[in-house]
Parts: structure tokens; sequence; C-alpha cells
């Protein structure tokens, strides 16, 4: 069973994410989501708790898992859930991934999904929800 891993702050799903997440689910059986921390949120242009985000993604049906990262080691989810492959979106960091599969000695596919849209959050303004 191929298990896919994507990552993602996920402050408000709009269709780009639901698109990213449905082309991630198509590579495997198994979709697994890591959910950016607190702290990263906040960097974003506004912030909504992990918990509440969690809920968004536990409403959809092709998501299986969802885990909250980890603020001070990124790769430790990686190295706990084993996916076969990382799926990555147009505007995510593609060269650090890549040292950190090799310097493990893992064997992981990295699998870019092109951007649907022009959807984006970037330009509402900063605010805390909840």
């Amino acid at each position: 069973m191929k298990k896919v891993l994507v990552g993602g702050v996920f402050n408000v799903i709009h269709p780009g994410h639901i698109h990213f997440l449905k082309k991630a689910k198509s590579f495997g059986k198994k979709l697994v989501v890591v959910l950016s921390t607190d702290e990263r949120a906040r960097q974003k242009t506004f912030f909504v708790p992990a918990a509440e985000r969690k809920k968004v993604l536990e409403a959809i049906s092709f998501v299986d898992k969802i885990v909250v990262g980890s603020s001070s080691d990124l790769f430790n989810i990686v190295l706990k859930e084993k996916p076969d492959i990382i799926a990555l979106g147009y505007d995510q960091d593609e060269e650090w991934l890549k040292k950190e599969i090799k310097k493990h000695g893992l064997k992981i596919k990295i699998k870019r999904i092109e951007r649907y849209g022009a959807y984006s959050t970037s330009f509402l303004r900063p605010r805390r929800f909840l």
C-alpha cells in the first residue's frame, strides 16, 4: 500500500487545496496530511488554531490521517510516517527535502503538484480567528 504525505498550513481551505489533496491521493492508497504548527501558521496572513484546521481537514473524505507537525524537527514526521511519496505544492521547497531524504538514506519519491487556478490566501488581511 503506497502512502503519500503532504504538508501545509491550510488556514482556509479553497479549491486549490482540494485539487492539491486529491492529486496527492491519486499517487497512492493512503493520504497523510502534516498540518503546520500554530507557531508556523501565525507567520501567515492570519491564524486559525491547529485544532480547528484539523477539524476542517477531517471533513474531507479522501484524507486518511492528519498529524500536527513539529516545530523543532520538521523531518521527524517523515521518519515516523515512512511515506512512499511526498507530494509538494508549487510553492514548497524541494531542495531541503531532497537533502534530508538522502541524509537519512530513504527511498521516498517527491512529486510536484501544479498550481490550480489563482487561488491563494496571501491576499487576506492579518487576523486571528477563534
